[in-house]
């Protein structure tokens, strides 16, 4: 999925102010007579000429080329931090990227445009209803192990105040006011991911990791946050918890890798020049990529980055496992066997309540004493 993000007014060469008095009907006959090639032409020289070719960026950017001498700008970032998106922003600035590339799937795009009062809300907020939706996109094991991660993430909210996913907005923001600046997202499904994580764990480290995740309470401070600018986070934390399962780190982490790193080559190929008429030649030029991504996946994504990538294996979902298979029945006599002693529990001291009650008590006395009579 990717949403394509034209500036919101095309820069106009000559400003009113120094326009003569017949300015405006000239300036409207000249621009009825620019077709649309030159129209970009103009256009893309314009932000040519803002792109620094020597650009001042932030330490956490790492620099990666291609073979056709397209170029590559990742930004290793805190998911929860104030630094993170001043280093987005202004590696943005500097180099003008035909492509801006976010570490999200279609599945997270709605943080984009969420105010930051809404998303500390949502993020905080973990509930029954947040749960069924959950299991009924990812099935029940991926649906409760996304809630646990999600209060992984809520903890750290709540310890911090602050909304995860601050640096993807802020390069939303950016990418839109490039002109011809091309917003992708980058990361795998995270239905995909669950699925994958899922299956590549026995019953036991299931139930381990779960247990994990439930007692997570550790405090955490905005100096730890930009401690972890050489690795994030988050993933850090998730690293910490899931470093005894390997299978479980190499889809989560390493299989994201890949399809960050491939999902970057897509977007870095060569852009077409558009053409007066079908007769001119077609002309390419190297593109300028922006890839925004969490400092934990760099690593990776230099480690693939020459390497021929196929996707097609990571991206298929195993059928459920026998241990998936037993935990699902087991969850599921659980929850209905106590909903059911809850019931029988409520009933029974229903029941007693209002057998207790002076009233019911005076109309079985009632009752009887009539047969007496």
């Amino acid at each position: 999925m990717q949403e394509e993000q034209q500036p919101e007014a095309a820069a106009d060469p000559m400003s009113s102010s120094d326009a003569p008095e017949d300015g405006p009907k000239e300036t409207s006959s000249v621009s009825q007579n620019i077709s649309d090639a030159d129209a970009f032409k103009i256009l893309l020289e314009m932000k040519l000429k803002k792109r620094q070719k020597r650009p001042a960026l932030p330490s956490t950017v790492t620099e990666l080329d291609t073979e056709d001498g397209s170029k590559v700008y990742v930004v290793g970032t805190a998911h929860f931090s104030d630094s993170s998106k001043k280093d987005v922003v202004k590696t943005i600035q500097e180099v003008q990227p035909d492509v801006v590339v976010v570490e999200l799937c279609q599945y997270r795009v709605s943080m984009l445009k969420m105010d930051e009062k809404t998303l500390l809300k949502e993020a905080k907020e973990i509930n029954l209803e947040k749960l069924q939706q959950a299991i009924k996109q990812n099935g029940v094991m991926s649906g409760l192990m996304q809630m646990l991660l999600l209060k992984v993430s809520a903890h750290i909210t709540e310890q911090l105040g602050m909304a995860p996913g601050g640096e993807f907005r802020e390069a939303f923001k950016e990418a839109s006011k490039v002109p011809f600046c091309k917003f992708h997202l980058g990361d795998r499904p995270i239905p995909v991911t669950f699925k994958r994580a899922i299956a590549a764990l026995s019953f036991w480290q299931k139930v381990k990791l779960a247990w994990g995740l439930c007692f997570l309470s550790d405090p955490i401070s905005k100096d730890d946050v930009e401690k972890c600018k050489q690795k994030d986070l988050l993933e850090q934390m998730m690293a910490e918890m899931i470093g005894e399962f390997p299978d479980l780190h190499r889809t989560i982490v390493s299989e994201r890798d890949i399809y960050l790193t491939y999902m970057l080559k897509q977007a870095a190929k060569q852009i077409e020049l558009p053409r007066a008429s079908e007769n001119e030649p077609r002309r390419y030029i190297p593109a300028v990529v922006v890839g925004v991504v969490g400092m934990g996946h760099v690593p990776g994504i230099e480690k693939n980055w020459n390497s021929d990538l196929k996707i097609q294996e990571i991206m298929s979902v195993p059928p459920p496992s026998t241990s998936s298979k037993i935990f699902k029945f087991v969850l599921k006599a659980t929850v209905f066997g106590l909903l059911g002693y809850g019931c029988y529990r409520i009933g029974h001291r229903t029941v007693q309540f209002v057998l207790s009650m002076p009233a019911t008590q005076s109309y079985l006395q009632r009752l009887t004493e009539v047969p007496q009579q």
